[in-house]
């Protein structure tokens, strides 16, 4: 069939499979041209089919040559229906991971169950003994838990009192004032349930106890700070204290890996297109006046970039780059310069629907926004019909 972008508001309800195929090869190249230290050997990703979970997915295989088993919970393709991206992503890392040699296995199901945890440790055991290192990057907006099975869903909210500021329809171009009413109820204690450490903690607690954990196992989940002028909504709102929630619970993590020498850390990465971000509220705007800034700074960088750094300057460099203050890595470092915030700063003041094509780079946000999905992906022929009902193999 014929694949073209069918958009809903903020959501893409098609995917073109060879597109993301495409985009998957161009993160393979980028890994394989960087020196890369010698890193793990047996990878579990949970959230391992998009943006940063799929980039450390590749930087592990094809930077480190590991082993990985990737979770994620992706939408299957039909006659004459398209799978999601995430599954399309998938089923181009397996067919790249078979050719190259690379062992790669993957679990499609809810990574907050009880029974999806299994599955996995029953996998780990069976082909590889144990993992040395554990990536936690889901991404979901609700979350049933496994105990009590109550479904709690994530806000994105300020706290105490109510946030105006500008934002950009990136379709349109229009850009336009916003205002978000606080949180209320139990928007924060939902939030912290869907996007803070607890679930990260129970998978560690479930590998640890079945004996799925090398000596010396490393565990990063990820997570975001922002400029000053997302804090109310952001940092300092319902999300922030979701993402404090999964930054103490590193600290928990690594006293329970004691006994195995190893450690777990959150890695505040940089702001980039996501499906999740295009629909928050004045991040499109700063992601388009970032992504000019940096792009013309020469420090500009996608997830696949993000998660070479991470691995060649910090999980296993030989002489790691320090932590933070707060025992974080920081990978957002080049974002929150000094320089690139200032000119960010003096640039929003001005922003209106008339500027923002001049000193921001809205093209490049839709062009990323879309490639998410497989479309406008250069070297790909869009007239050409594809088989939609590319499967895992």
């Amino acid at each position: 069939m014929i694949i073209e972008p069918k958009m809903r508001g903020f959501i893409c309800l098609t995917a073109h499979p060879a597109g993301c195929a495409e985009n998957v090869k161009r993160q393979i190249n980028y890994v394989k041209s960087e020196k890369l230290p010698q890193g793990p050997k047996n990878v579990l990703v949970i959230g391992a089919s998009t943006g940063f979970g799929l980039s450390s997915r590749i930087t592990a295989a094809f930077g480190c040559g590991a082993s990985t088993i990737g979770v994620f919970f992706e939408k299957e393709p039909q006659e004459g229906k398209t799978a999601t991206a995430g599954y399309y992503n998938s089923v181009a890392f397996h067919e790249e991971a078979n050719r190259a040699g690379i062992y790669a296995k993957s679990i499609n199901g809810d990574a907050f169950s009880n029974e999806i945890k299994q599955q996995t440790i029953d996998l780990i055991k069976k082909d590889l003994g144990t993992v040395d290192l554990v990536i936690y990057s889901l991404a979901s907006p609700v979350r049933k838990h496994p105990e009590t099975e109550v479904l709690h869903r994530s806000v994105l909210k300020p706290i105490n009192q109510s946030y105006q500021n500008k934002t950009v329809d990136f379709h349109t171009g229009v850009v336009s004032n916003v205002s978000i009413e606080p949180a209320s109820g139990d928007d924060i204690s939902n939030t912290i349930a869907v996007m803070g450490g607890e679930d990260w903690q129970l998978w560690l607690e479930a590998l640890q106890a079945a004996g799925a954990l090398a000596p010396n196992v490393k565990t990063v989940a990820y997570s975001y700070i922002g400029p000053e002028l997302t804090n109310p909504v952001y940092r300092h709102g319902t999300i922030g204290r979701a993402k404090d929630h999964l930054e103490a619970t590193a600290v928990k993590i690594t006293e329970l890996l004691k006994p195995l020498h190893g450690s777990a850390v959150v890695s505040v990465n940089k702001a980039l297109v996501t499906q999740s971000s295009s629909a928050i509220p004045v991040v499109p705007l700063y992601i388009s006046l970032l992504y000019k800034l940096m792009k013309e700074k020469g420090i500009h960088e996608g997830t696949i970039e993000q998660m070479a750094r991470l691995f060649k300057d910090h999980l296993y460099a030989a002489n790691p780059v320090a932590l933070d203050d707060q025992g974080r890595i920081r990978i957002d470092d080049w974002e929150l310069r000094p320089d690139v915030q200032a000119e960010i700063a003096e640039l929003w003041k001005g922003v209106t629907t008339e500027t923002i094509a001049q000193i921001g780079d809205l093209q490049g946000y839709k062009e990323d926004f879309l490639n998410l999905f497989g479309f406008n992906v250069p070297g790909v022929d869009y007239t050409v019909e594809v088989d939609e009902m590319a499967v895992i193999k």
